[in-house]
């Protein structure tokens, strides 16, 4: 009886490691993203899942642009958006599309910007979408925010114009409850 329950012991875990190095094989930096997801627990977890975070983009034509994202005990409630350089932008643009702010329930109605995404989320479309193994397109992954995600994304090969799929956070912060929730 205990040699049936040690094969069976072997055998799953032969399985389990079977299936663990083929999903290792499918993601670009999977030590350093696994090191980085580590402190993103360690910071979700210090910080009460609330933090702010700010992407950036910018385009070869010239225009850039930031959105803070405000996030409170694992749910977004503002999203603050601004163009930081408006050259090559079209003219037609509404000077309220220039720079908005949203919060709780209307956070999503503005087409520009950083998708509503937490840092959980992130995470998950890094493993899921950003990060997997492509022969088509060169991956970077870094983590320059006190080891969170800094930059994350692919550009696919012989691409020529504003061709990065991914996020690119200059800043990771948590925040004191308090002063949000008196804003």
């Amino acid at each position: 009886m205990k040699s049936k329950i040690y094969t069976v012991v072997i055998v799953l875990t032969l399985i389990g490691t079977l299936f663990y190095a083929c999903d290792s094989d499918d993601l670009n930096y999977q030590s350093e993203f696994r090191t980085s997801k580590k402190i993103w627990l360690d910071f979700k977890e210090s910080s009460g899942n609330s933090y702010q975070y700010t992407v950036e983009h910018g385009s070869w034509v010239g225009f850039n642009w930031e959105t803070t994202i405000i996030v409170e005990e694992e749910e977004i409630i503002q999203r603050h958006f601004e163009y930081t350089a408006t050259a090559g932008l079209s003219e037609d643009i509404p000077e309220s599309e220039l720079q908005w702010t949203e919060t709780k329930s209307e956070i999503g109605v503005h087409q520009n910007g950083a998708d509503p995404i937490t840092l959980e989320e992130v995470y998950n479309k890094a493993a899921q979408e950003w990060l997997i193994a492509r022969d088509n397109a060169t991956t970077y992954f870094e983590n320059e925010n006190n080891g969170l995600i800094s930059t994350c994304g692919y550009v696919e090969d012989h691409c020529v114009d504003d061709c990065f799929t991914g996020i690119i956070i200059n800043s990771i912060e948590p925040i004191e409850l308090k002063t949000i929730k008196t804003q």
